[in-house]
């Protein structure tokens, strides 16, 4: 049988073997709570000079954690682990280079020695403390994707085991056959970029084919965010899970380089970047043998912490579903301290992502403001390592505490709206799931209106931890700030997200600012409310949309569920 139609013919058994319960409080006292001072004292709070950053492993981490479980307790949610704690224990390695990686390029008759942070940012996953390059072959790679769906083959079958593989950053811009000025939105999305333009999928391919090193060529537009940004991120100290081959299965060195040095690279033997992506956005692309080798060496330091997700849980008042879950998230950690700047050393992460971490501690407040909570149960998970990789909420999808079958939406919130109130809110990855057509409802409730991602060629669906749950099949809903601004010019609200990700993103001025207007933030807290709370009592599961990559993967989860 159909999954969909076994979950609606379930959840009308189930509720009408419930008349006797308690029915739900009315949303109203809930979304009453939710108000600016309380966001605004969170935000301020955990952004503050006291929390340094919160970095995982790091006196920041200890300090937050203390605030989330003292908060949540504080409100009366119960502990979501079931050893009686708020804590999931997160085991990761932090990897740090003790001495700059060296690189350098050089063919029979020129050499080309890069500087680190401004040429190149470069390290190694493996847990050996010392990488090495040595006379590996460079081959140019194109977008670096297979994708069998979209008959791409980026690799040809070429033997690229010992080399270094040099690709463009994003997916393939594939011109659409009759309209060559406008993209295919068949492949790759069009201008949406999928998870096949993401630097994870990237260096997990190079992997595959045995490539000794892997660097990604920075390009600010269609990567998403400036050079400074990779240059913050990927300095310092460095965090992965732990796992059983000590992260062998990585390339030795891994890295960005500028774009202005992949120019001067392949002008070693005469090739232009140019000419080089203009051959690679065609499906006949085959790698191209640059004629160059690659020298570089990263040394590392190793140590081993257990950092946390937080979770807390409001049960259910419905016996017949109540095993049955609503997931908020938010990612709770930063990037902590840099020494080594001038100045301001702090990444105090008050947009990215205090916003998001208040946000969720606000609707667990909340939804316990509720006399009769709704039927099923709802978690409220503060996740540990995003910026490392979505880490944290990456554990939790492959170590759940709650069964994922029974998990029903996961609703996440990532650096949040301080600029005011807006006529809609962004869903990214608009089209994925009936948790949009849920939130449709509750904002046009509120006079309101949905709207897709106006920079869909960013990929910010695959980059918060919304994209962790979905992976794994649960149907996911991320929202950004809405872009049309009450009592503001047209382009108000995209120059002001252009300006945060100029001035602000990875940065030590993303600080608090008592001018913030937090109107927006609350309206948006009240949207998430809505449309958990819709989820939590309706008579069946939000399901992926028709062609969504997570729907085959959700309906087998269902179909054993049913079976078993």
């Amino acid at each position: 049988m159909r999954i969909s139609f076994f979950v609606c013919f379930l959840s009308f058994f189930l509720t009408s073997c419930t008349s006797s319960f308690t029915q739900p409080s009315s949303p109203e006292e809930g979304l009453k709570s939710i108000q600016i001072n309380h966001v605004s004292g969170h935000i301020q709070r955990l952004s503050s000079d006291d929390f340094q950053g919160r970095l995982p492993g790091s006196d920041g981490e200890l300090r937050t954690m203390k605030y989330l479980e003292t908060q949540f307790r504080g409100v009366g949610l119960v502990p979501g682990n079931s050893d009686g704690s708020y804590f999931q224990q997160v085991p990761l390695v932090g990897i740090t280079a003790e001495h700059e990686p060296q690189l350098r390029f050089s063919n029979k008759r020129q050499s080309l020695k890069l500087q680190y942070g401004k040429d190149f940012v470069g390290w190694s996953r493996r847990l050996v403390e010392k990488s090495v390059l040595r006379e590996s072959e460079v081959v140019f790679v194109g977008y670096g994707v297979q994708a069998p769906e979209f008959k791409w083959d980026d690799f040809k079958g070429e033997d690229l085991r010992g080399k270094t593989l040099i690709m463009l950053v994003n997916d393939p811009p594939v011109a659409h056959p009759l309209e060559p000025a406008k993209l295919d939105r068949n492949i790759f999305g069009g201008e949406a970029m999928t998870y096949y333009g993401r630097w994870t999928y990237k260096y997990e391919m190079a992997a595959q084919k045995g490539a000794a090193g892997c660097f990604i060529i920075h390009e600010a537009e269609p990567a998403g965010y400036p050079w400074e940004v990779v240059r913050g991120s990927w300095s310092g100290e460095q965090f992965d899970l732990i796992v059983p081959d000590q992260d062998r299965a990585h390339c030795a060195v891994e890295g960005w380089v500028t774009q202005a040095t992949a120019e001067r690279l392949l002008g070693l033997t005469g090739r232009s970047l140019k000419d080089l992506k203009a051959a690679a956005i065609r499906s006949d692309f085959r790698p191209v043998n640059v004629d160059v080798k690659a020298f570089g060496s990263v040394q590392n330091s190793f140590r081993t912490i257990n950092s946390n997700n937080v979770i807390a849980k409001l049960e259910g008042s419905d016996p017949l579903v109540k095993d049955e879950y609503v997931v908020y998230v938010a990612h709770w950690d930063h990037l902590g301290e840099d020494s080594s700047l001038e100045g301001d050393t702090i990444y105090n992460g008050a947009i990215d992502n205090a916003t998001g971490t208040a946000g969720l501690l606000e609707i667990a407040a909340a939804f316990a403001q509720l006399e009769v909570p709704p039927r099923r149960s709802l978690l409220f998970l503060a996740v540990t390592a995003e910026e490392q990789g979505l880490l944290g909420s990456r554990y939790y999808a492959e170590n759940p505490i709650y069964p994922l079958e029974k998990t029903l939406a996961a609703l996440n919130m990532d650096a949040m709206n301080v600029w005011g109130s807006t006529h809609d809110i962004t869903v990214v990855g608009m089209g994925n799931s009936t948790l949009e057509d849920l939130l449709e409802k509750v904002a046009m409730d509120a006079g309101r209106v949905v709207r897709p991602d106006p920079e869909p060629e960013k990929g910010y669906f695959y980059r918060s931890d919304h994209f962790s749950f979905a992976k794994v099949g649960v149907p996911s809903l991320y929202c950004e700030p809405g872009v049309s601004y009450v009592n503001r010019p047209k382009r108000w609200g995209l120059e002001r997200r252009e300006e945060y990700i100029k001035d602000y993103y990875h940065k030590p001025s993303d600080e608090f600012d008592s001018n913030w207007n937090l109107i927006g933030l609350v309206e948006d807290l009240r949207l998430l409310f809505g449309v958990g709370y819709r989820v939590a009592n309706q008579n069946h599961y939000p399901e992926w949309k028709v062609g969504t990559e997570f729907k085959s993967k959700r309906e087998k989860m269902l179909k054993m569920m049913s079976e078993n």
